[in-house]
């Protein structure tokens, strides 16, 4: 009869189909069918096209691609990523071997002298030809496993399941964000030489007027006051340059990094300015409820609403009793090891083991009422990030379309601004204007030639933020039919 009933517990264990506690459904997050922006994206007008998985060669900068490239290959963020989906893959392989059963294999082997002093050794020692060394010899097979008859164990090993592809995703996360931020440190760094250079040619610029006006001044043909004005304006500009400089170098130092090595290194590749790259047209923007799919980040967030959801079946199979099967089968002689393995040697034993929770039902509300609240804070936090990660693509596009408008019109005004200077110069050698006027159009030229360029640096990083914000630099489909299984 005990045998029947072990049997038919092992067989429901196996073919046991359900598991207390809910079962998961993704939460309906209804989404827009576009973004506001979308359109006037797409009529943007630019000379090269990217596509949303390399997106870094759409800018057809080829030392840009080389560093994204390097960066994904060396970088130490994803080298920590790599080793945190490794951690978490043993912890999946551990729920899973808890389904299964388990088995040990003991062997020993001893040699005792016994006392004659103790009352066991007094009694052996009056009996004739004690032998005082004794042999003990025992080789044993054990069995154990516990029968997951409510599907606690299954619910462990789904939570271990959505967190090892969170994990995943998580990594795709840092790798988008890799990408990402090395782009925007390059731009960065040819926005700041750009700069720089509208910086000093002003300052050779006035430096040449300086010349001239001390020329003039030494032969009595131009007043002090002139000097020291240009002077001044010459002083200006020279001090925004230290400025400009030390950004140039903290953003190096940051590329070095994102480059897995020490400040310095690839700072010679930089040393010949090169020009703004500029912002690519987008292939495919898609809808909003494509970055269920695409965006890494997302997908962290629903895996780990459904780890959450798993954890609370995991508490409700503590009201039930858990069973277990245990057996051992052996050999064990205290003669001499030749008679090990005899027949006459031979042990066995079964267990039914079983452990039940009885009087801690109060304990057990607890954990069920904390595993409902951390699933109730994972839904609310998947829902918002889904409204950040469309608040961040909208707030790109916006972005990218405004910087450029900005940069059209400040590139018709530096035009504007340089034939202002070129005929104010003319006009004070003519004596028709003073020295002012032109140092007013040096200073116009100089504010305008500075904003247009920063807004062609910030059009193309939010270009690379467009980009992140879609979920761009990475092949998402496997990951996401894993997610939704």
């Amino acid at each position: 009869m005990l045998k029947r009933t072990l049997l038919m517990l092992a067989i429901a264990s196996l073919s046991a189909g359900c598991a207390v506690g809910p079962d998961y459904a993704r939460p309906d997050t209804p989404m827009p069918d576009r973004y506001l922006g979308e359109t006037a994206v797409a009529q943007r007008h630019a000379s090269t096209t990217a596509d949303l998985i390399v997106w870094w060669e759409g800018f057809g900068d080829p030392q840009l691609t080389r560093f994204v490239t390097l960066a994904l290959e060396q970088n130490l963020d994803l080298a920590q990523a790599s080793t945190r989906v490794a951690q978490v893959r043993a912890g999946l392989g551990a729920a899973n071997a808890a389904l299964l059963p388990s088995g040990t294999i003991s062997a020993q082997g001893a040699r005792a002298y016994q006392s004659v002093e103790t009352p066991l050794g007094q009694v052996l020692n009056a009996r004739p030809g004690l032998d005082r060394y004794g042999n003990a010899y025992e080789a044993n097979l054990g069995l154990g496993w516990e029968l997951d008859l409510f599907g606690g164990l299954r619910r462990e090993r789904e939570a271990a399941v959505a967190e090892y592809q969170a994990s995943e995703a998580g990594a795709a996360a840092t790798r988008l964000a890799v990408a990402a931020q090395t782009a925007d440190v390059y731009i960065g760094i040819r926005g700041l030489q750009t700069r720089l250079g509208i910086a000093r040619k002003q300052v050779q610029t006035q430096q040449d007027l300086l010349s001239t006006l001390q020329l003039l001044y030494n032969k009595g043909l131009a007043a002090e006051l002139q000097v020291r004005q240009v002077e001044g304006a010459l002083a200006q500009v020279r001090a925004s340059i230290p400025v400009l400089e030390a950004g140039l170098d903290t953003a190096m130092n940051a590329l070095d990094v994102m480059l897995g090595k020490s400040p310095g290194t690839y700072r010679a590749e930089l040393a010949n300015t090169g020009a703004i790259p500029s912002a690519p047209q987008i292939a495919s923007t898609g809808s909003p409820g494509d970055l269920l799919r695409r965006r890494p980040d997302l997908i962290v967030a629903e895996r780990r609403l459904a780890a959450s959801n798993a954890r609370i079946g995991v508490a409700i199979a503590e009201y039930y009793p858990k069973l277990s099967l245990s057996g051992l089968i052996g050999s064990a002689t205290s003669v001499s090891s030749g008679n090990l393995f005899t027949s006459g040697a031979s042990q066995a034993a079964g267990v039914l083991g079983l452990r039940w929770r009885l009087f801690d039902f109060g304990r057990i509300n607890a954990q069920i009422d904390l595993a409902k609240g951390r699933e109730a804070e994972a839904l609310a936090g998947y829902r918002l990030a889904i409204l950040h990660a469309t608040e961040d693509v909208e707030n790109a596009f916006s972005a990218l379309v405004k910087r450029e408008d900005q940069a059209g019109i400040l590139a018709g005004g530096v035009d504007s601004f340089s034939r202002a200077r070129g005929a104010s110069f003319a006009a004070y050698q003519k004596g028709v204007v003073s020295i002012v006027e032109v140092l007013q159009a040096d200073e116009s030229l100089l504010r305008a030639s500075d904003m247009r360029a920063q807004a062609q640096t910030e059009s193309a990083r939010a270009a690379v933020a467009a980009f992140k914000a879609l979920g761009g630099g990475w092949q998402p489909q496997a990951t996401a039919t894993v997610a939704t299984r």
